[in-house]
């Protein structure tokens, strides 16, 4: 389960940027987590709510926006949504495609008492 560690890795940040503004909690977070990204929702949330007791974040409350994952042909440049990494071109057949998201996991907010 490295979404343990993803979570710890938040924490890092989340804590050094509530130092920086000397919020008294972090009441939300945010995340914006791709289909493709490696991570699974479900599990952050758990992972979150575990890790957040006896922190700044301890009553915070995890919003997660899950992203498709978006290609586009290089060939035709249409753009399509795909449930996998096995890709194919809905127009035109071929695999020369560009991700454009649904990949990645990112920090999208976080809100602080200060």
């Amino acid at each position: 389960m490295h979404e343990l560690s993803l979570i710890a890795n938040l924490f890092e940040i989340l804590e050094e940027k509530a130092a920086e503004k000397e919020a008294k909690r972090i009441l939300s977070v945010k995340l914006q987590v791709g289909l493709l990204s490696g991570a699974v929702p479900e599990l952050l949330k758990t992972s979150f709510d575990i890790y957040k007791k006896d922190t700044i974040a301890a009553e915070a409350e995890l919003e997660i926006i899950e992203v498709p994952f978006k290609v586009e042909c290089n060939v035709c440049q249409t753009q399509m949504i795909k449930d996998d990494l096995v890709a194919v071109c809905d127009a035109c057949g071929s695999i020369d495609l560009k991700t454009l998201q649904g990949t990645d996991l990112f920090l999208l907010k976080m809100d602080v008492e200060i």
